[in-house]
């Protein structure tokens, strides 16, 4: 029993020493997630999404600059300093206008030493508002197949 209890002792001690974050002496940015999925969303959908980034260094973190890939992917950064161990966030505005996939990244540079460049990702589909089937096809433009006679 003592021989269970001293492996589950060690294995829990192991996991919490393994997930806990490295603190970086000067400015670290940590993301909480790499990609942002949509999923299938209608056109005209709102097409907004966020990323929480923390400054998990020794001293302030400054995002100089954030840009999408295109013109249809709008990220907005805080401009201000994010002090040691705080969260800001990156909202980012996809165009929904456009029916199709989605594969756009955000580049985040920043006075970062473990990542001065950053990137991110969006990701998703966005289907017709006038759907009439699950193919995402709208029903103006669904193919019919051969003319059929009655």
């Amino acid at each position: 029993m003592k021989k269970i209890f001293s492996t589950l002792l060690i294995a829990i001690c192991f996991f919490s020493f393994a997930s806990a974050q490295e603190v970086v002496n000067g400015p670290a940015i940590s993301l909480d997630k790499k990609v942002h999925d949509y999923g299938t969303i209608t056109q005209g959908a709102n097409g907004a999404c966020e990323f929480i980034v923390t400054n998990t260094g020794t001293e302030p973190l400054l995002i100089t600059k954030c840009k999408g890939s295109c013109g249809c992917t709008v990220p907005k950064c805080d401009k201000d300093p994010i002090m040691p161990g705080a969260t800001s966030s990156i909202s980012v505005k996809y165009d929904t206008k456009r029916i199709g996939p989605i594969n756009k990244s955000v580049t985040i540079t920043s006075n970062a030493t473990n990542e001065p460049t950053k990137v991110v990702r969006i990701k998703g589909k966005v289907q017709a508002a006038d759907l009439g089937d699950k193919s995402g096809v709208p029903v103006k433009q669904k193919s019919t197949g051969a003319p059929t006679n009655k």
